[in-house]
């Protein structure tokens, strides 16, 4: 496989998630749009399409050559012992998704980095197309950090190439506005995100807001504390405080939003 078929597989994931999460969105929402979906949808795939022309031209090369020479030179923990490649995949994407667990967690905690992360909170609905609504600063931030996770861990290129489709899916997925049967994402939830943990994570509220940070694993939350159960959904207020004006979140608002004031 070359590069280019890298690239359009994972384009292919992300345009193939949304709509497919859109389809279930209007199918089966899990409650009504408290404001206009068209015009947030707009909003955030505007964002979204910069993003991914930013990452294509820039960041997905980087991974790429940053695994192939991480793995050709012996770098990094996973080229410390022998192990078989199938084996070293699986490390890759556990050990990749643990980190990011804790990458989102520095990201709320710390102010600088939160004013460009509280652009993809500033929602007032969550569904498949939040996904989308990040500040490009955040983009690239986050594409550093994970450069510099492959090149500490020495991950797999195809390792670091499944990692970032079932991240892309997950994502797409936790975020879409759909209602499950209960019993589905109760089972689901044992080990992964579902919709409904992460729609707690987007709360108004400061307390529920920081938990739930997991991004394909709902283990870590599990094992470090940050996992919170048994929220009502239907009562969740969406959003940041300081941000609930629908008006005053358009696409100008948001790239210069995190340049604004602070707001917790």
């Amino acid at each position: 496989m070359t590069n280019i078929n890298f690239d359009v597989i994972k384009i292919g994931f992300v345009f193939g998630g949304l709509v497919f999460f859109l389809i279930l969105e209007l199918i089966v929402p899990y409650r009504e749009n408290s404001i206009s979906k068209i015009r947030r949808w707009m909003n955030n795939l505007t964002l979204g399409i910069i993003n991914i022309i930013f990452y294509q031209v820039v960041v997905a090369s980087l991974l790429v050559t940053t695994a192939f020479f991480v793995t050709k030179e012996n770098i990094g923990l996973l080229n410390l012992v022998e192990m078989p490649t199938w084996l070293k995949i699986i490390d890759t994407i556990v050990f990749m998704d643990l980190m990011f667990y804790f990458l989102h967690i520095l990201i709320h905690r710390i102010p600088l980095l939160w004013r460009f992360h509280r652009v993809h909170h500033t929602d007032l609905d969550v569904d498949v197309s939040t996904a989308m609504r990040f500040h490009l600063v955040e983009i690239v931030f986050r594409s550093l950090a994970g450069i510099s996770m492959i090149y500490f861990i020495g991950a797999d290129p195809l390792g670091v190439f499944i990692f970032e489709c079932v991240f892309l899916l997950s994502f797409l997925f936790q975020h879409s506005g759909i209602r499950l049967p209960r019993q589905i994402e109760n089972l689901y939830w044992i080990l992964f995100v579902p919709p409904a943990m992460h729609r707690i994570h987007h709360s108004v509220d400061l307390e529920e807001r920081n938990t739930n940070f997991g991004a394909i694993f709902s283990i870590w939350d599990r094992i470090f504390g940050t996992l919170l159960t048994g929220v009502n959904q239907d009562q969740i207020w969406m959003g940041v405080d300081g941000h609930i004006q629908e008006k005053k979140l358009e696409i100008y608002h948001l790239l210069w939003m995190p340049f604004t004031p602070a707001v917790k």
